[in-house]
């Protein structure tokens, strides 16, 4: 017993999943469709025979101006085309048939065509074209080419099995009879190898020409065969996210493959996903809330059959159930709407979730809002003093009036204003997302904005010193409108009111120079950091005299010792090494007034390179020379 009620459990759960899987939040509704019409009408115009062929597909011209300089064009793009001979016949050819040129084509062409199934046939694609292309021009293919084709096919996917062979090879094999029915049992690799993207989408390595392909072509061939559907109900509408989500195509073939693609799935029986969301924005108003909701394929049509019965269940936003079972009732001055009326439940202010079945089938959750009203229930205005030396002033104004009289505070004085809002429909006090007041002067056309605050008794209170707010105003007195501004993003009569008028005074009523934003900045000027500071000059010749004092040694010594020059010969490595020797002196020097370590860098190294060179030469002279005199001595 224990087994078989985990048996039933476990399928529950994979019915609840397929159910919930068997809808989808969008479909490619009119503005899509208006829009890939578009690119088809702008695929005539184009210079690519592959656009034009797919926007003829769509697209029937019946105006003969247009039609035959169309004809003139494709003809010339097919002699120009660099697509592979059967693709661009295929485009050419069923080009000229969509239009109904009146030139007749090519009998070379027609020729090479018609022999073409009995020539060595490349790849998948290539049959595929071919065979299509007879097709078009309403050619039969005999049995003993059929067979041969099948048989060919056969050996190509044995040796290129990759998603575009597979998929040409699916759309091809519905047109090559039984003899072809081995290609259905190839459905399921391919399948395996879609992507899934964040769990909501399945496509296949390519895009969408390549998933369009294998989908288009797996449930043809599943349904030629009598297979079992290609997909699951879950993977379905996993492929349909996908295609809805590339509904922006620009090109003619992407919206044609797009548009088809939908079709085949919207076609499938058992497993084909609906679109069930709501129509509008989602918000009731809560006299008359009535939900409206769309229920229709992935192309926006209406289903067929229609549904029996679709139920809501009603839940607010803390989870609590308002209804278990609401009728939602087709519209019958349109198949593709339908409507649930909660008038009955008098829903509250606030956001609810619709859990939609239909037919036990289909299920969906929709969030909505059912919108409140707000009422003014009492609105008081006084001016008082600052100090409380004195009794307030108030007057009642009563919505949407407006205070007859014109206030009047000053510097000494602060303006006070106490609003109770409340929900219409029950009397209750209201908290609201915003609530502001407005001070406008007319004269100027400024204002400036203070933010109501709702007190311990639910009453929303302003408060307004006018000597300490001058600044806020640049110290312009004047006449100002007041307004209280109330909004709600769950209000229906969100309102902005003139409540009265007021004169202002302020002690300092100076002229400011309103800020303007036209014009040139400041120009930026880039400061470097400041140099550190160098040390005096006496520290910088101590220190040269010092790094010298070894050369001048040097010419004392020579000079007291004398210099034996009697080895120096005018030999070329003698000249070559100490010439070397003293440009690299002369470099060091010139780096130290003047030149970076790079530049240094790159003069010393061919000097460096010369000068040892020379200098192993020199030595080797030298040795020679040292080695002559000692045997002529011995």
């Amino acid at each position: 017993m224990l087994k078989l009620g985990l048996t039933l459990l476990c399928v529950l759960v994979a019915c609840g999943l397929t159910w919930s899987a068997r809808t989808v939040d969008s479909h490619l509704g009119p503005k899509d469709l208006t829009r890939l019409q578009k690119v088809f009408v702008d695929g005539f115009g184009s210079s690519d025979l592959q656009s034009i062929f797919f926007s003829s597909l769509n697209i029937q011209l019946t105006d003969a101006t247009q039609k035959e300089p169309l004809c003139k064009k494709i003809a010339t793009l097919h002699a120009e085309s660099k697509l592979n001979s059967f693709e661009k016949d295929y485009y050419y050819i069923g080009a000229s048939k969509n239009l109904g040129c009146s030139t007749k084509l090519d009998e070379a062409l027609l020729s090479k065509v018609y022999a073409s199934l009995n020539s060595d046939l490349g790849s998948s694609q290539e049959i595929f074209y071919r065979v299509v292309t007879h097709k078009i021009l309403g050619v039969a293919i005999n049995e003993a080419t059929q067979a041969k084709v099948v048989k060919r096919l056969q050996e190509l996917l044995k040796k290129d099995d990759t998603l575009t062979g597979l998929g040409y090879a699916f759309n091809v094999a519905t047109q090559l009879g039984s003899s072809a029915s081995f290609i259905a049992n190839r459905v399921e690799d391919a399948i395996v190898q879609a992507d899934e993207v964040d769990g909501k989408l399945l496509q296949f390595e390519g895009g969408l020409s390549i998933t369009s392909l294998i989908i288009n072509g797996a449930f043809g061939v599943t349904k030629s065969f009598n297979k079992p559907s290609p997909v699951t109900a879950e993977q379905a509408v996993k492929f349909a996210n996908y295609f809805l989500s590339r509904r922006s195509v620009q090109t003619a073939k992407g919206a044609h493959v797009l548009i088809e693609a939908l079709k085949t799935i919207s076609g499938a029986e058992k497993i084909a996903p609906v679109c069930i969301q709501l129509i509008g924005n989602g918000q009731l108003e809560s006299q008359s809330p009535t939900l409206n909701v769309a229920v229709v394929d992935l192309l926006g049509k209406p289903l067929s059959p229609a549904p029996k019965s679709i139920t809501a269940k009603v839940i607010r936003k803390d989870k609590s159930v308002l209804a278990e079972k609401v009728t939602v009732a087709s519209k019958s001055s349109d198949k593709t709407t339908y409507v649930a009326d909660l008038a009955s439940l008098k829903p509250a202010r606030g956001t609810y979730q619709a859990e939609l079945s239909a037919d036990g089938v289909y299920t969906q959750t929709l969030q909505f809002k059912v919108l409140g009203r707000v009422k003014v229930q009492s609105l008081e205005l006084g001016i008082a003093e600052s100090d409380a030396s004195a009794a307030t002033r108030k007057q009642t104004v009563n919505y949407p009036g407006k205070l007859k009289e014109v206030l009047s505070a000053d510097s000494t004085q602060k303006l006070l204003l106490k609003a109770v809002l409340v929900e219409e429909s029950t009397g209750k006090s209201l908290a609201v997302h915003q609530a502001f007041v407005r001070l406008h002067n007319k004269k100027t056309d400024k204002e400036i904005i203070f933010v109501a605050e709702q007190d311990s008794s639910k009453a929303y209170k302003f408060d307004m010193d006018v000597g300490n707010n001058g600044k806020n105003f640049n110290y312009q007195s004047g006449t100002y409108s007041i307004y209280l501004t109330v909004g709600d993003a769950s209000l229906s009569n969100s309102f902005e009111w003139l409540v009265a008028e007021v004169q202002l005074k302020f002690n300092e009523d100076k002229e400011v120079k309103p800020k303007t934003t036209s014009g040139p900045l400041p120009e930026i000027v880039h400061q470097f950091r400041v140099p550190d500071k160098r040390p005096p000059r006496i520290v910088s010749d101590i220190f040269t005299g010092l790094c010298i004092t070894p050369l001048v040694l040097l010419f004392v010594f020579w000079g007291k010792l004398g210099i034996n020059v009697s080895n120096l010969t005018l030999a070329p490595s003698t000249l070559g090494f100490h010439a070397g020797f003293g440009g690299i002196l002369v470099l060091f020097f010139v780096f130290w007034l003047q030149l970076d370590m790079f530049q240094t860098l790159r003069l010393l190294i061919p000097i460096a390179v010369f000068t040892f060179l020379a200098g192993n030469r020199l030595l080797r002279r030298l040795y020679a020379q040292r080695t002559s005199k000692g045997s002529s001595t011995s």
